[in-house]
């Protein structure tokens, strides 16, 4: 039973991080930007499936040897609480935190569109390809957001583009400072 979950559990991290090491993916275009916590965002989320997965079949053993059954209900309440506070709020949140984390992001220049690769719930690499006009800029500065495509938050760190020219074009930095040129050479027209 459990031995048999947590190592089939293990070859499905095994199997997508042997399937993703090669990072060449012509079909997504060029590599512009590799995440350097992804081994991080696995490692910490695997680390807490598993302690969910040990949770919830050590439950019953704990519960037939403490005698907390025979205990009061409030004493059971108490008890199922904590547990399920840390066997599934903690992974979920870790989910709903890391989900937007961009392992590595992929630029077709022909067709002006990115793949990025994040992690799904099940810890395998998920592609969302998303048009450069689909790039929305949250208003405030969001703590686990860099930008939106349509409508997924993504998150990237600046300073991991090896070429800063490919951030500005994601962002439309690039195109906002060319409308603000056009617009001041009109209004210098215009006077």
């Amino acid at each position: 039973g459990f031995i048999f979950q947590v190592t089939s559990f293990q070859g499905v991290v095994v199997r997508s991080l042997s399937t993703s090491s090669p990072h060449d993916h012509p079909e997504h275009g060029r590599l512009v930007y590799k995440g350097n916590l992804a081994k991080t965002v696995l490692g910490v989320k695997f680390f807490s499936y598993s302690t969910s997965i040990f949770n919830l079949f050590m439950m019953p053993y704990i519960m037939l040897k403490s005698g907390i059954g025979v205990e009061s209900l409030l004493v059971q309440a108490a008890f199922y609480g904590l547990i399920g506070v840390f066997t599934f709020v903690t992974p979920v949140t870790l989910h709903l935190l890391t989900k937007g984390y961009v392992i590595r992001l992929y630029y077709k220049d022909e067709v002006d569109t990115y793949t990025a690769i994040t992690y799904n719930a099940i810890l395998a690499e998920k592609a969302t390809v998303f048009h450069q006009k689909d790039v929305k800029i949250p208003d405030i500065t969001k703590m686990f957001t860099t930008f939106y495509a349509k409508t997924k938050s993504m998150l990237v760190n600046p300073t991991l583009f090896p070429n800063p020219q490919d951030y500005n074009h994601l962002m439309g930095y690039d195109k906002s400072s060319f409308f603000k040129f056009e617009e001041l050479e009109e209004v210098k027209e215009a006077d």
